[in-house]
């Protein structure tokens, strides 16, 4: 009797732990860091989330990631201080595949990738909050897809400093504005607008990814 009463835990123990593994095996699915389905607007597949530790994605839309300086592999916390920042300006006139943070499958979008977005005809985009945080929806209007792009701010090219959280999203291109120069093509965007511009390649800027 005794024999049977163990085997009888020793089955459901096994059981129960099947269901976990099972469970946490779906959850992880949805919440891949190092994949995403991706949605297509406007003729460009976007990732639905930024990109957050080299070769990663966040694990929900409204996450930060974590900031990189143009052209460099390096990823910077998006709170708090930094040390040791790198205020050299990077080289190159185009994000090398070799120091591109984002997953595989994915890399940096270009100047006309992140125009496409602005695309009034095509392309719908408002200020919205989502589970609480801030940021700009951009939806496909032919299919309803949409990305979220969460505000973030930037850091300085100067020394690092965390600046605009909370009001400013900036998310990098892959385009140099001019070559050998410090400037480079980014989506920026506020409350009220949102537009391409350029910034120092030495900035700490967020990266949302397109589909290689």
């Amino acid at each position: 009797m005794k024999n049977q009463f163990l085997i009888f835990w020793i089955f459901l123990i096994v059981g129960l732990s099947t269901v976990t593994f099972n469970s946490c095996s779906s959850k992880k699915g949805i919440t891949d860091l190092h994949h995403d389905e991706g949605v297509i607007i406007n003729g460009v597949k976007w990732a639905t989330r930024n990109v957050d530790k080299p070769g990663t994605f966040a694990a929900k839309p409204e996450d930060a990631g974590m900031f990189y300086q143009w052209n460099r592999k390096k990823a910077w916390t998006v709170t708090g201080n930094v040390t040791n920042w790198n205020a050299t300006t990077p080289e190159g006139d185009t994000w090398e595949k070799a120091n591109d943070p984002s997953p595989t499958g994915w890399r940096v979008p270009t100047l006309v990738e992140i125009e496409s977005l602005f695309d009034a005809d095509k392309v719908n985009n408002k200020w919205v909050t989502q589970n609480g945080v801030k940021g700009r929806k951009f939806t496909d209007k032919a299919t309803g897809a949409s990305i979220f792009l969460p505000v973030v701010g930037f850091r300085s090219h100067r020394d690092g400093t965390l600046d605009d959280a909370g009001s400013y999203g900036n998310y990098w291109g892959s385009t140099a504005h001019e070559v050998g120069e410090t400037s480079v093509y980014y989506l920026t965007f506020y409350i009220a607008d949102a537009y391409r511009s350029y910034a120092y390649s030495r900035n700490g800027l967020s990266v949302r990814a397109v589909a290689e």
